[in-house]
């Protein structure tokens, strides 16, 4: 299945060790309750670095573009808990990528994830984007993978919201591409070769893209989270 709708929140950040198992507990039993129970999100997910650094990925799945500046998220990143306020500091080296969905193909969850953040050189967009559209199509049926995705950043008109005031100054990327797959070293190889920072340049991507490779930690999505409760 490919991403659950037309827009996407991609995340970077680090998390200090010592603080990493409260981190993810409250990520994954707060947070994306919270998120999730927001009109419009649709899955959320979240990767642990596989380089065994501090570092993770989340992506958050949404319906359409202006879910990200709808009055019921605006208002839950103004107002948040008191242990979200307390665990926004922890997001160190915060990239917050907000994104419309330009290609996806295949599966948006699988054990793996590469990520390259990337930008079109000058006047490259169009055929940078048709190249990565055609590599998309091909890698989602390749061995040792599930699905790959390319966003591209968007910044919403809104207000600096109180989160990113307790958080600092976010980072932004510009384009993203995301590969999922169950085979590690495919996309390992994959990092080292197609998405390569001069294999991506060779199609029109500017100098100095960026690639990491993460494990999943954790995904859920609303239904996940009803059939939840309503064990209770």
């Amino acid at each position: 299945m490919s991403l659950l709708g037309g827009a996407a929140l991609a995340m970077w950040w680090d998390v200090a060790g010592d603080m990493r198992a409260e981190f993810e507990h409250w990520h994954s039993h707060e947070h994306f309750p919270e998120r999730l129970g927001i009109a419009g999100f649709r899955r959320a997910s979240r990767w642990r670095s596989a380089s065994d650094d501090d570092g993770m990925f989340v992506m958050y799945e949404l319906e359409s573009y202006d879910v990200l500046s709808s009055p019921p998220y605006l208002a839950r990143l103004n107002a948040p808990s008191p242990w979200s306020t307390n665990m926004m500091p922890h997001h160190r080296h915060m990239i917050r990528t907000q994104c419309r969905v330009l290609h996806t193909r295949g599966g948006a969850v699988a054990r793996h994830a590469l990520t390259v953040r990337l930008s079109p050189a000058a006047g490259a967009a169009a055929p940078l984007r048709g190249a990565l559209g055609s590599l998309i199509d091909t890698l989602a049926v390749r061995a040792g993978l599930a699905g790959a995705h390319l966003l591209q950043h968007e910044r919403p008109a809104i207000a600096t919201t109180t989160e990113q005031r307790i958080r600092g100054h976010d980072q932004e990327a510009d384009w993203v591409l995301v590969v999922h797959g169950y085979d590690a070293s495919v996309l390992e190889a994959l990092a080292a070769s197609e998405l390569e920072a001069e294999s991506l340049a060779r199609i029109g991507a500017a100098p100095g893209a960026v690639s990491g490779l993460y494990t999943l930690s954790h995904s859920a999505t609303p239904a996940d989270l009803e059939a939840h409760a309503a064990k209770r």
